[in-house]
């Protein structure tokens, strides 16, 4: 009888997803989503489900690592090109959880928009008519200008919720502009600060979009703007932008991502009542965990198979991890 191959997971899962894997493999699950856990618990593992960051060595140490696999879409966190040296198959589940992200930015743009953060604040801690005082400056999010930059699943799932729910004008700067849908307006990046009354970062990490939101731009930012993150935090240079809300020449923003993660107590963020922070979780809720998983389990069930993914990251991978497992 054929040994069950070991999947090893960094975080745990569904409870359904994680049902389906046991049914197909050992699974292992890390004991914490920590470097040290995952380097030292993921020996001997032929598929790794990724939702942390996997180290190269892990890549080069495991000989039978058939395939690492995203449970999502972005894939910073696995080295590609050290997994295509070494034969290694990565896939990704794109787009299951765009709706998610999307909705999450409308929620933040909304709550930054009517002063949630100094109304809960001010309510909690001096009282009812503290906290209503900043009613007056609250705004409403229909009828205004969205940029959205990046028009991946993301940017068109927010696109359709922010145009067909608010009336919102949308522009939009992408590297793919075959991807902007009708109604959308194509845009130079500066163009987009300049008109855009909420900044909506939903690309990817890239050496282009590193530091994209530098001084510059925040400086180019129109009055009274608010800025949401839920691409990469390596997007946003933090020095700038605490600065920029220190001085409320930004209205204010929402973050999902940073440079450092978790991001670190006692950091400067934390003291400002005009920024809503979120631990890297635009993307689940329980609907959506369930569908990245399902993805990954239906990716998992092709390789034990000996089939390729169906969202194979890279193919130029394949002929090496042919050899590598010819005989097995």
């Amino acid at each position: 009888m054929a040994r069950a191959p070991l999947i090893f997971s960094t975080h745990t899962l569904h409870p359904k997803v994680t049902a389906d894997l046991q049914a197909m493999g050992d699974l292992r699950i890390a004991s914490a989503p920590t470097p040290q856990a995952i380097m030292a618990e993921s020996g001997g593992a032929e598929i790794i489900v990724v939702r942390a960051p996997i180290d190269v060595k892990i890549v080069e140490r495991e000989r039978q690592l058939k395939a690492m696999i995203r449970h999502g879409a972005g894939l910073d966190m696995i080295p590609v090109e050290t997994a295509t040296k070494c034969g290694v198959l990565v896939a990704n589940v794109p787009g299951v959880n765009a709706v998610t992200v999307a909705e999450h930015v409308i929620w933040s743009s909304l709550a930054l928009l009517r002063q949630h953060p100094r109304v809960s604040g001010d309510l909690r801690a001096h009282g009812w008519e503290a906290g209503r005082r900043h009613s007056n400056a609250g705004r409403e999010l229909s009828g205004r200008t969205l940029g959205i930059v990046g028009m991946g699943n993301v940017g068109r799932a927010l696109f359709k919720i922010a145009r067909n729910g608010f009336g919102m004008t949308v522009v939009t700067h992408t590297r793919t502009p075959e991807n902007v849908p009708e109604g959308a307006a194509p845009v130079a990046f500066s163009k987009l600060l300049e008109q855009a009354d909420i900044v909506a970062l939903c690309c990817p990490l890239t050496p282009q979009t590193k530091g994209l939101i530098d001084s510059a731009a925040l400086f180019s930012m129109k009055d009274g703007a608010v800025l949401i993150n839920v691409s990469r935090g390596a997007v946003v240079e933090e020095a700038p932008l605490i600065d920029a809300l220190q001085s409320n020449r930004l209205a204010g923003a929402a973050l999902d991502v940073f440079g450092a993660q978790p991001l670190p107590p006692g950091h400067p963020l934390f003291s400002l009542d005009n920024v809503i922070l979120t631990p890297h979780m635009a993307g689940i809720t329980e609907e959506s965990m369930l569908r990245m998983g399902e993805g990954v389990v239906a990716e998992t069930r092709r390789i034990i198979k000996d089939e390729m993914p169906y969202s194979l990251v890279n193919p130029e991978a394949v002929a090496h991890y042919r050899s590598r497992f010819s005989g097995s």
